[in-house]
């Protein structure tokens, strides 16, 4: 006998994969919502690499078509529903604007209302973030800083949010948003930064490639470990009030110090192989992003448990296992 029914969007994703088995590991029964445009195209292999795959109920869905999402509710009758689920490639999104607002922001407030119609003494978890901030207005962004949104996916993350909050406090529903700052893992997408800096150490590390072509490298992150980001978002709905947390470490570090921690760890010297493109600059950059996580440690008893060194070594080794493989 399961001691909760959880729904999440998102499932086949880098944090759905972890809050996956955090869950299951809780006890939890664990339905997933996952997109699929053609027969073999739902990608299942974080949730194998973490051995979770099996018990995980897969449901097709999509973040655009609010009456299958009224049926994955009914059927999976969940007590937690977690919407994980966006186009969340920043890049991508000042090449898809419209399907970006569709997708991330129209498709947060579908999951609400699905929640609504369907299983309305449901708790929810909106996945909100750090590009929410953008154009920094404070050192340190909390709960209060003001939004100041650079990407159609910040500006589209930003009315997600919002909305979640207007169906806090029209409906009732207890639905609370994490502001997540950057978190990372060995099950990052490479078009991420970090995952694509770790890959490309383990390519240069075994002769596949000789150079690891970056933009911005001055570019500061607040980075974190998604394994310790998911155990925020499972926090936040046993509260008994629903609120909005930022989830980050505190700690600010600049890409050219992650990459060199990486190539360090590989017994390679950065300087060697790093070149500059100017192809990979952002149309508006966000230079600094810095969370302040007191709140979520003093009422969720949560903070950051891996340390950045930790992570990007984990990263790389994980890189350089998967290229061997091949």
């Amino acid at each position: 006998m399961h001691s909760k029914t959880a729904l999440i969007t998102g499932v086949t994703g880098q944090d759905g994969a972890y809050l996956a088995q955090l869950l299951l590991n809780k006890g939890y029964r664990v339905c997933g919502i996952a997109p699929r445009r053609s027969t073999s195209d739902v990608n299942l292999s974080r949730l194998e690499w973490l051995g979770v795959k099996e018990q995980v109920e897969l449901f097709d869905g999509d973040l655009g078509d609010l009456g299958g999402l009224i049926r994955s509710v009914q059927e999976c009758q969940p007590d937690e529903v977690y919407n994980l689920a966006a186009q969340s490639f920043v890049q991508t999104s000042w090449n898809q604007p419209v399907l970006t607002g569709q997708v991330t922001g129209i498709g947060a407030v579908n999951v609400l209302e699905a929640v609504r119609i369907a299983r309305p003494n449901a708790r929810v978890y909106q996945a909100s973030t750090s590009e929410m901030y953008g154009l920094i207005q404070e050192p340190r962004q909390s709960e209060t800083t003001p939004f100041y949104p650079r990407s159609p996916y910040a500006a589209a993350k930003l009315y997600a949010h919002w909305m979640t909050v207007n169906y806090r406090e029209s409906f009732g529903l207890h639905a609370s948003s994490g502001i997540l700052f950057n978190h990372e893992s060995p099950l990052r997408g490479l078009e991420f930064v970090t995952r694509k800096v770790t890959d490309g150490v383990a390519r240069i590390k075994l002769g596949l490639a000789s150079e690891l072509r970056l933009g911005n490298i001055d570019a500061k992150r607040d980075w974190g470990h998604a394994r310790d980001y998911v155990k925020a978002m499972w926090l936040m709905l046993q509260q008994e009030i629903p609120d909005d947390y930022v989830i980050a470490t505190g700690v600010t570090t600049t890409v050219r110090d992650m990459c060199r921690i990486a190539f360090a760890h590989a017994g390679l010297d950065m300087d060697d192989h790093v070149v500059i493109d100017p192809r990979f600059y952002r149309p508006a950059e966000v230079e600094v992003l810095l969370g302040n996580p007191d709140k979520a440690r003093q009422q969720l008893g949560w903070q950051a448990e891996t340390s950045l060194e930790t992570m990007i070594r984990e990263m790389v080794d994980a890189d350089l296992q998967r290229l061997e493989r091949l």
